[in-house]
């Protein structure tokens, strides 16, 4: 059971006082029913709430899958730099959401993003296996000691690498599969052959790609079961 105020203002950005200003105004209702007061508990899997007529669709949490272009950062906030939330529709603003894992300013693809903490930290936890798979560009042709090297995990300063895909698809192109999420991972791990990442994308995550028609910068919602293919 939840307060009725913070479901209110949880799914459509009133703030608690306003609020309690439709209330006192008789635009609320429950079930039907008319409230008198902002703060009784309502249970959001069986109750129906309205404001002004219009039912109120609850969600407990949000994901939302984003195309993320060059440029943005990913940090819920950043004093500099415009970050991957400052590209989420304007009807998700006044949810808590924040992205889940990062990709580095250059690094263009998936980006998921959600205010469901746990869910975050399942698809991220090393534990988990998540795989996260990516084009890559680098600056030298790909060569097989390089597919061989990934697949038997690198040595970096800050720890081994766990073992990793490479599969070789242009002269400087190939597809890399991780099990992890090292600082800079597929940078450095090109970069212990001399060869450097020019151009980096992400596709996927878990057995979910990118879909073809989320235009670069574009943000929307998973449906359930895209969101399955994630976790598996």
């Amino acid at each position: 059971m939840e307060r009725l105020d913070k479901v209110i203002s949880n799914q459509t950005g009133y703030s608690r006082k306003e609020v309690k200003d439709l209330v006192k105004n008789k635009r609320v209702m429950v079930n039907n029913i008319l409230v008198s007061k902002s703060d009784i508990k309502v249970d959001v899997s069986k109750d129906i709430i309205l404001v002004d007529g219009e039912e109120i669709n609850v969600k407990k949490y949000v994901y939302l899958m984003l195309n993320k272009p060059k440029g943005y950062v990913s940090a819920t906030e950043d004093r500099d730099m415009a970050t991957v939330l400052e590209l989420v529709p304007m009807e998700f603003s006044h949810r808590d959401l924040f992205p889940a894992g990062r990709l580095d300013r250059d690094t263009t693809g998936l980006m998921l993003i959600t205010d469901d903490g746990e869910f975050a930290h399942n698809i991220l936890s090393p534990k988990k296996h998540v795989k996260k798979t990516y084009n890559v560009t680098i600056d030298i042709p790909m060569t097989e000691e390089m597919v061989t090297g990934f697949s038997e995990g690198i040595k970096l300063i800050d720890g081994d690498c766990k073992p990793a895909g490479l599969e070789i698809t242009g002269e400087y192109t190939g597809i890399v599969t991780l099990f992890e999420g090292r600082y800079h991972q597929i940078k450095r791990m090109f970069g212990c052959f001399g060869a450097k990442v020019v151009e980096l994308q992400r596709i996927g995550m878990g057995d979910f790609f990118l879909p073809d028609d989320l235009e670069l910068g574009e943000c929307r919602e998973f449906n359930e079961e895209e969101l399955k293919s994630i976790i598996g």
